[in-house]
């Protein structure tokens, strides 16, 4: 084992110098060179299988979306609290959000599968008469409105924070970190209420006779733990390249293994409350959506993602001694990101008939989250880059930075 090396902790003028390491260079070339790859990947698959693509692609987006809306709800989250955990990195997360335009234009392809996706879009429709019922909500135009209608409520919600941020970076407004307070309480509203729809959009609407009125605080549990598993990873991977070693030290590693313990148990709840209810009430309309996801080898699925997106995560951030270790604490939020991807897919497949899966083209649901992962990552680098990675003006940052 290495011996730990004692670090001095940064002063205000140091902290004010700290730029993105150049090691990110490499990394955003790497991103960009895999996305691109997985793309061109995609495509093909697009030619052999129309409906795979459509499917993976709408799981890789969905599950980069949550990164970066899991990053804008824990930004405004920290400017309620203005919690130690928030500041060292809090960069990070503003840039992540600041990818929302981003990926607006990579959700823009769904809409040209959405008969593939939705029953609702499909011609049958109209023979149905549940369908019909539901058709002034769920239909093609009024849900590409919707779906550009929620990114510009988050991403203005991002540019406003973004804004107030590098004004307060300016240090001639001395009330601006009290108006960012004022204005996250809203924001976080707005936030919520904007993905509690968009999940009706996405994925409960794969399955629109089956509804579930907790499926969006679901979706936002699901969306925080995404965002804490990148931002531990990330907050590794800085906190081995000088000088940001020097602030990202063991107690806010433990602040965040916290906070992920805490979503943990929130996606737990949600996911289980949720099963329970719907189990006990034994309704048709609401049971099949269950019923479709133990069967035919799903079944298997739904156990590894009660043992490795909880119980697993669970026992190991009990100890203290692995929150604190960075190290450590990046093997469960590896876990978290795969078991997130593993969610997703079974939100999704189990969806259509098992007459029409084909495991022969499951690769499509790997392809399809590297390649708008790469391009996302290089993007989010991008951004990373044009402003300073500590906010030197905000007044908590001199505690943050004690060890």
């Amino acid at each position: 084992m290495r011996a730990a090396v004692k670090r001095e902790p940064l002063s205000l003028n140091e902290a004010a110098a700290i730029n993105l390491p150049a090691g990110a260079d490499r990394l955003q070339r790497t991103a960009l060179l895999a996305g691109v790859a997985a793309l061109v990947v995609c495509v093909l698959g697009a030619f052999l299988s129309p409906d795979y693509f459509f499917r993976a692609w709408l799981v890789g987006w969905v599950y980069w979306v949550g990164v970066a809306l899991g990053c804008l709800a824990l930004s405004l989250l920290h400017h309620l609290t203005h919690g130690d955990w928030g500041i060292v990195l809090r960069r990070t997360m503003e840039a992540a959000t600041r990818t929302l335009p981003v990926l607006l234009i990579l959700g823009l392809p769904l809409l040209l599968g959405m008969p593939r996706l939705y029953p609702w879009a499909r011609p049958e429709a109209a023979n149905d008469p549940l369908l019909q019922a539901k058709a002034p909500y769920l239909n093609v135009p009024f849900y590409a409105v919707r779906l550009v209608l929620y990114f510009v409520i988050w991403g203005g919600l991002a540019f406003l924070m973004s804004r107030m941020s590098r004004r307060q970076d300016q240090g001639d407004d001395p009330g601006i970190t009290r108006r960012m307070q004022i204005v996250a309480g809203p924001s976080l509203a707005a936030y919520c209420l904007a993905v509690t729809f968009a999940s009706v959009d996405w994925l409960m609407s794969l399955q629109p006779a089956w509804f579930s009125t907790i499926y969006g605080v679901y979706l936002m549990a699901s969306q925080g733990l995404s965002a804490l598993a990148f931002l531990i990873a990330f907050g590794l991977w800085l906190s081995r390249r000088e000088p940001m070693g020097r602030v990202l030290h063991p107690r806010l590693f433990h602040d965040y293994g916290k906070l992920m313990f805490a979503f943990v148990m929130l996606w737990a709840y949600f996911s289980f409350s949720q099963f329970l209810i719907m189990w006990a009430g034994n309704l048709p309309e609401e049971i099949h959506f269950y019923l479709h996801r133990f069967e035919h080898g799903w079944g298997a699925v739904s156990l590894v993602l009660a043992l490795f997106h909880f119980v697993v995560p669970f026992v190991l951030l009990l100890s203290r001694d692995l929150k604190r270790d960075a190290g450590r604490l990046v093997w469960v939020a590896g876990l978290m990101l795969v078991m997130r991807w593993v969610d997703l897919v079974w939100q999704v497949e189990p969806a259509f008939d098992p007459k029409q899966q084909n495991p022969a083209m499951y690769w499509m649901y790997l392809a399809a989250p590297v390649a708008i992962g790469g391009l996302w990552l290089a993007w989010f680098l991008r951004e990373l880059r044009s402003r300073p990675m500590l906010p030197v003006n905000d007044p908590y940052l001199p505690e943050a930075l004690v060890p």
